[in-house]
């Protein structure tokens, strides 16, 4: 068969003809079963025709034949890609690219493998080289904005992905992935409309309402960030993340039960969907319906799914069980920042002994703050962990020779439980993120103090063993919350107002229509005083006017704030008489926040560790003559203290002292208790060596 036969069955198989082309390709082998050409084109017409294994075998004949043709290499990379074999892909791509640099298409392959594996930076480079080859790609240039968004170099993302959608107007992935890379510059509104271009080209694309509802929510439109993920799920009803986003907007404006559905929802669609799991697992603390033995029982759900699987990566331990040696500490948090975790855990970090102690930080962050260079300089060793996978990093522990873990998240936001799951150091211990467990077999303590889990009482709700502080779960410093000097105690306001204003300033998915029903018996019988509540507008807002309306509390005695900064929410307090917990979850550095105020806190204590947070703090105090154990005491001492104008004058003008003197804001005390603890744990695991 002549050259002509050959270049009549390229016809055919860029025509899509791939049963003609296969014909004539093999008709030319026949003849010439050399041809090199011939093989390698019908290599790709049977890969093409869903054969991988024959033009795997078809390919290296060519490839034999003409070891430097960078196509014949470069179609072996597609083949190994199209099989799932991404390292021989690369390799070839990588061979192709060696011997012929200027083919653009291997350079985008070769792009897209690195970024399958968040290899963000070579990726990068190997699209860039592809864009140098072929300046008008929208798709390269799509792809480009992805991996330097991924290394949060968002101006560069930017840049190249209005370039793609200036080439291609249509194109809904790109205008998609600009509005992501402008959200996370903060460029809200930028975002949104770049959103809204990926919708009017495609209007049923459920992954621009996700990322819209994203938006939405970081302004504070929560109710909006619901219309958008019920408009994803809505499309895609297999979208676990907009599921589990879902549940994340519905607890922020108080409808546990339905965030608790759509926790549920995403993991069911994705069973191994840890972070949907633990959003659960958390959620569950706030609603009033489950107690300490229903989450214990959801928690050892967690760690059948998650972390038992995980038991074969466990390695022995080899440290050195001498009973008094200096002991290497590592902390695992995704909150060494100006979150509020970190925020109270620094003074710990602060006040470490590094003569007994030598402290590793492992960060599962990104970015970084001014408080994050604070962590790093009272750290003996940084190591960041936010790209670096489960195995990687409990390699990084091993080798570091870790004698005790910590964990600093339990079941919050990017947490890593799953690297505790491979049990890299031998003690591993839970502390920080909540005054709660995990539910993991691997976790060996939780630190806790003996008002949040009082002796013989709550030993049954934990996995790990218990390990209490002697006096506080918190350590509070307000220099640390807060760079600028706090504002200071202002008068009793009820002295010039003539009236008593209750008031709660925590997070609103702590403020339940139970607590609600509370606060109403305390207002009922305080007929001239009003409450002041930090709750999101709209929908809240009616939603908890509605409730207290129900009980006798007219809408006018009700105020509202939103979301504040630091500033105008510690001076909000100074309109604030007197503070009313809430249940099952207690405000935590919100009440902290309200003592140093001079606003004292009535608290009734809870059935779960979350729920005695005011019990410990006031206990610490020496108040606890404001912690009730019934809802008719809590209505007692609440009205009892409204009612007694000079009491609660004399309370405010001397509770920042009393928490100055108190352990609650002793971080030396504290961080020898933390100490103490260590050494406890690890004498007990030399014993046992």
């Amino acid at each position: 068969m002549s050259q002509p036969d050959l270049e009549l069955a390229k016809q055919h198989h860029q025509a899509g003809r791939l049963a003609e082309a296969e014909r004539l390709y093999r008709q030319v082998l026949a003849q010439q079963p050399n041809d090199s050409d011939a093989l390698n084109l019908l290599a790709v017409a049977v890969f093409q025709a869903g054969r991988g294994s024959e033009a795997m075998d078809l390919i290296h004949r060519a490839i034999a034949l003409r070891p430097q043709r960078a196509d014949y290499l470069y179609h072996l990379g597609l083949i190994h890609a199209g099989l799932g074999q991404s390292q021989p892909a690369i390799e070839a791509y990588q061979g192709a690219l060696e011997i012929q640099p200027d083919l653009p298409e291997a350079h985008f392959n070769l792009a897209m493998l690195l970024r399958e594996r968040r290899q963000w930076e070579a990726a990068g480079e190997a699209f860039r080289r592809a864009i140098a080859l072929r300046p008008q790609w929208p798709e390269a240039l799509q792809y480009l904005g992805g991996a330097l968004h991924a290394l949060g170099r968002c101006d560069q993302a930017i840049t190249a992905l209005r370039r793609a959608v200036v080439l291609r107007p249509d194109y809904a992935e790109a205008w998609n992935d600009l509005g992501s890379a402008l959200h996370t510059k903060g460029c809200f509104d930028e975002a949104i409309a770049a959103y809204r271009r990926a919708l009017a080209v495609r209007p049923h694309y459920a992954e621009v309402f996700y990322n819209l509802a994203l938006t939405f929510r970081a302004q504070g439109r929560l109710t909006a960030a619901i219309g958008a993920l019920r408009r994803a799920v809505k499309i895609r009803p297999d979208f676990a993340e907009a599921h589990n986003n879902l549940g994340n907007a519905l607890k922020n404006v108080g409808r546990l039960e339905e965030a608790v559905e759509s926790y549920q929802r995403a993991v069911t669609l994705w069973p191994t969907y840890a972070e949907a799991h633990s959003n659960l697992l958390l959620l569950l603390h706030y609603c009033p319906r489950y107690d300490a033995a229903a989450i214990l029982q959801q928690m050892r759900g967690w760690d059948q799914q998650h972390a038992q699987p995980l038991r074969a990566c466990i390695q022995p331990h080899a440290n050195d069980p001498s009973p008094q040696r200096r002991l290497r500490i590592g902390y695992v948090s995704p909150d060494f920042c100006g979150h509020i975790v970190g925020l109270n855990l620094l003074p710990l970090f602060r006040e470490h002994d590094h003569q007994s102690l030598e402290v590793f930080c492992y960060a599962n962050l990104s970015g970084s703050d001014p408080f994050t260079e604070y962590f790093r300089k009272y750290c003996d060793g940084w190591r960041c962990i936010a790209a670096v996978d489960d195995p990687r990093a409990a390699q990084m522990i091993r080798d570091d020779k870790i004698d005790l873990l910590v964990d600093l998240a339990g079941h919050t936001a990017n947490n890593r439980l799953p690297l505790f799951a491979r049990k890299p150091a031998p003690i591993q211990v839970t502390f920080g993120g909540y005054p709660g467990g995990t539910g993991l077999s691997t976790m060996d303590y939780h630190l806790t103090d003996p008002y949040l889990d009082p002796p013989g009482m709550t030993e049954s709700h934990y996995v790990e063993r218990l390990l209490r502080l002697p006096d506080s779960f918190w350590c509070y410093d307000p220099e640390v919350m807060h760079a600028a000097p706090d504002p200071e105690v202002s008068a009793l306001p009820a002295l010039m107002t003539g009236a008593i204003t209750f008031g709660c300033l925590s997070n609103f998915c702590k403020v339940n229509d139970p607590t609600l029903q509370l606060w109403a018996k305390v207002l009922a019988a305080m007929p001239a005083s009003q409450l002041l509540l930090m709750v999101p507008p709209g929908p809240p807002r009616h939603h908890v006017a509605n409730v207290l309306a129900e009980h006798g509390v007219a809408p006018q005695r009700v105020e509202f704030v939103g979301y504040q900064s630091r500033d105008l929410y510690l001076q909000t307090y100074h309109r604030i008489d007197l503070g009313l917990d809430t249940l099952p979850y207690n405000g935590h550095t919100t009440s902290l926040d309200a003592m140093w105020m001079g606003v004292p806190v009535i608290t009734l204590v809870g059935a779960t560790a979350v729920g005695r947070a005011g019990f410990s703090q006031l206990s610490n105090l020496g108040l606890q003559t404001l912690v009730a154990n019934t809802q008719e005491q809590f209505v007692r001492i609440a009205t009892t203290l409204a009612n007694d104008l000079p009491r609660l004058a004399e309370l405010r003008a001397s509770m920042r002292q009393r928490m100055q003197q108190s352990p609650l804001t002793d971080a030396k005390r504290f961080a020898r208790n933390v100490e103490s603890a260590y050494r406890q744990m690890w004498l007990r695991w030399c014993q046992s060596s």
